[in-house]
C-alpha cells in the first residue's frame, strides 16, 4: 500500500509541474517592421503579445519579422481566415490597399 501511495504523490507531482511549467504563451521577442512610403517613418510593433491581431497601414509596403515568432498575414483588416506564414527574419511584399493585417503564431 505504501508503494501505491508514492507512486501516486510521484504521479501527482509530475503531473503539477507539467502543468505550472506549460504557463501561458508569452510575447514575441524582437519587433516587426513595416515599411509604407519614402516619406513615412517606419512603423516598428516590438515585443507583441501571442494571438495578437495588427492591421497593416494602407501604404504598406514591406512587412519585416524580426521577432523570434512566426507571423500570419491575413487579406482582410481583422485577421480572419488562414493566413500566409512570415517566418522570423523573413520579409513580405505588401501591395498597398490597408485590407491586410498580420497576426503573431
Amino acid at each position: 500500500m505504501k508503494s501505491f501511495s508514492f507512486a501516486a504523490a510521484a504521479f501527482g507531482a509530475a503531473i503539477a509541474m507539467a502543468v505550472i511549467g506549460a504557463g501561458p504563451a508569452g510575447a514575441s521577442t524582437g519587433e516587426v517592421i513595416v515599411f509604407t512610403t519614402e516619406a513615412e517613418q517606419l512603423v516598428t510593433h516590438r515585443d507583441l503579445p501571442s494571438g495578437s491581431c495588427h492591421r497593416l497601414p494602407a501604404t504598406a509596403h514591406v512587412l519585416v519579422n524580426r521577432s523570434d515568432s512566426d507571423l500570419f498575414i491575413h487579406a482582410n483588416p481583422s485577421c480572419m481566415g488562414p493566413g500566409v506564414r512570415v517566418a522570423p527574419d523573413r520579409g513580405w511584399h505588401a501591395p498597398p490597399s490597408g485590407l491586410f493585417s498580420f497576426s503573431v503564431a
